[in-house]
């Protein structure tokens, strides 16, 4: 046996988990690997070319507010930003940006590359080294071992992943990369459980092909905006995408052909994802819906590939080109790239403790698609709390772990860890139950404190960090204090400046709480500090909202007493009198760390809890006399 290395952490995969992981474990002192199939396609966008989103946005700013990178490479890279849901509240606006996918990927590489403490690898890993049910190192397919304290699985769709094209389909992984075969074998021998989920992606088609005369475009903000609070982009060149839809001739062919589809002869056997159906599984699912909307896409400022968003498909490349040619734009269409599907091994996430560390396993952590998820943030997610937890294992130091209260990564976690999933999942904001109190505004203000007492976030990071949180507490204090009088000029004055009237004495935070009044529009009633403007949105917000806010408060605190009552983590739940057979069952496989995540699982009723809160306090009791 060849030892070609020894290192604390061993990152399996570089995609969006691993990269995220790999970069928090160095950067917080561990001698990290990062082990990837290609050196070329680190960070690598197989699906997408964009971050961001709904709930998805949300992840990118918490995993910036915690110290990683995936917001700041979006900055530099991306060639489009939007900001979503601007006629809704604060709590569901996202920012969402097109990438330019090879930028990407190469800005994400070289920052791997640079980093302090951390080596970047091309290797296959065939199999992981165990001994007393802990890990100890990986196997090379080439033979060679490299031993560790932890390893971090983030292997994406690669695991035995089957690439499936209408009635052809071939052993790999996306974008024609190899595929990983034999680590699903090790992962089962080691007694992990291994689900079969499925995916799919759009033709890439060439932009000299398309007609954008036909379609409606969709430009980027005016505003500029950025995803990261370490960036400091204030101009940026934007490139439209393009908005088109199908017809009844696109459902025709597609219904005609369904024979052929794999989805429905049998050839597809994984799991897909309910919310990004293929185009196939629209037309059957929603036989009554006249057409479905498709964004054409640029896949990068150095290429003509456009991707066309809603149309994801498997079926026969000749089916492929007869309904693209259908729709408005895409009449003499040529596809660079056809649509697929892939099949792929994930492992079922109730084997993980909420670190992401599986619970038989010690030192043995997964992230990403590998857990069940979808979507390059959700990975990301996943990658850079996987990453923490390996390093603070081998520190000697407590998880992390964050609360579905604190950030939509813990919404993320506990939903996986808790619940499990059966299909590919995918974050959304109606997943979050305090939504207010976890917007994309303050991630920072939520974490950024945290990832500092980890070590992850940088005293740069950090000094701007406290600026902004004094400046916003200053002032908010500020416009509580300021007392505005119903004399004749100041209701001259507002009136001059259309701002209602008053009756009695009112502070500045009244007046902001009025419909259409903004800091800059008080500002000209009163002298108020200049402020950036990341900070008067978010000292409006705090004013404008404090009542929901406070409300959510209060929600959490009642959780958070939940919460607080941990279970023994040698609790036998047969020896639990009173537990429906069912409860009984689910608590014992998925061993809840408390009251609170007990209470989430499905299966386990208000009863059941009650039956725990008993012999919680029987237990203290017990202890007690001894």
């Amino acid at each position: 046996m060849f030892i070609a290395g020894n290192y604390d952490v061993i990152v399996i995969g570089a995609g969006h988990a691993g990269v995220e992981a790999a970069l928090a474990s160095a950067r917080m002192g561990c001698q990290t690997l990062l082990t990837t199939l290609n050196m070329d396609n680190i960070a690598m966008m197989p699906c997408n070319p964009s971050v961001g989103g709904p709930a998805k946005g949300h992840l990118v700013r918490e995993i910036d507010a915690l110290g990683g990178e995936m917001g700041v490479n979006a900055d530099k890279t991306c060639i489009q930003y939007r900001m979503l849901n601007t006629g809704k509240g604060p709590a569901v606006q996202a920012l969402r940006a097109q990438a330019d996918k090879k930028l990407y990927q190469h800005m994400m590489k070289k920052t791997c590359e640079l980093q302090e403490n951390l080596d970047v690898k091309q290797l296959l890993i065939d199999e992981i080294l165990f001994e007393n049910d802990a890990v100890t190192g990986v196997v090379v397919e080439t033979g060679e071992v490299y031993t560790c304290k932890a390893v971090v699985l983030a292997s994406g769709t690669y695991l035995k992943g089957r690439i499936i094209i209408g009635e052809n389909t071939y052993a790999g992984g996306p974008n024609g990369q190899r595929a990983a075969v034999k680590l699903s074998d090790c992962l089962k021998k080691a007694g992990i459980e291994i689900m079969r989920f499925k995916t799919g992606t759009p033709a890439r088609v060439d932009r000299r092909s398309l007609d954008f005369s036909k379609m409606i475009i969709q430009p980027g903000d005016d505003e500029v905006h950025n995803f990261s609070f370490m960036s400091d982009v204030k101009t940026r060149e934007q490139v439209p995408c393009w908005l088109t839809y199908t017809n009844e001739q696109t459902h025709k062919i597609i219904r005609d052909n369904i024979e052929r589809a794999p989805m429905a002869n049998g050839i597809i056997k994984g799991i897909g994802p309910r919310y990004c159906p293929s185009i196939e599984t629209k037309i059957v699912r929603f036989p009554d819906k006249q057409r479905h909307q498709l964004f054409i896409e640029p896949e990068g400022l150095d290429t003509e590939e456009m991707y066309v968003q809603g149309m994801s498909t498997s079926m026969p490349i000749d089916v492929q080109m007869e309904f693209l040619r259908t729709i408005p734009g895409l009449e003499h269409v040529k596809i660079m790239r056809p649509g697929y599907a892939i099949e792929y091994d994930c492992i079922n996430p109730l084997q993980l403790k909420p670190s992401l560390e599986f619970k038989k396993i010690s030192g043995f952590f997964s992230a990403g698609q590998t857990n069940g998820t979808s979507g390059y943030e959700e990975a990301a997610a996943q990658g850079i709390i996987a990453g923490i937890n390996a390093a603070l294992k081998i520190q000697g130091k407590e998880p992390l772990i964050l609360k579905r209260s604190e950030a939509y990564i813990g919404v993320l976690i506990d939903d996986l860890v808790t619940k499990g999933t059966n299909e590919p999942y995918r974050i959304m904001t109606s997943r979050a139950e305090y939504r207010l109190l976890l917007r994309q505004d303050n991630a920072d203000l939520r974490l950024t404190e945290k990832g500092r007492a980890i070590g992850l976030v940088s005293d740069e990071r950090y000094a701007r960090f406290v600026k902004r949180r004094d400046d916003i507490k200053q002032a908010i204090a500020l416009l509580n204090e300021i007392k505005i009088y119903p004399n004749k000029e100041t209701l001259a004055k507002m009136q001059e400046l259309e701002l209602g009237s008053i009756h009695n004495t009112a502070t500045a935070a009244d007046l902001l709480k009025r419909s259409g009044i903004t800091y800059d529009r008080l500002a000209q009633l009163i002298e108020l500090p200049e402020l950036a403007d990341d900070v008067k949105k978010q000292v409006e917000i705090s004013i404008v909202y404090e009542g929901y806010i406070k409300k959510q408060l209060e929600q959490v605190e009642r959780m958070e007493k939940l919460e607080s009552k941990l279970l023994p983590a040698d609790i036998d739940y047969d020896e639990v009198s009173s537990l429906r057979d069912e409860a009984r069952e689910k608590l014992s496989k998925i061993r809840p760390i408390s009251i609170g995540q007990a209470s989430r699982i499905s299966g386990v009723s208000p009863a059941d809890i009650s039956v725990l809160l008993v012999y919680l306090e029987q237990h203290r009791r017990q202890e007690e006399h001894q």
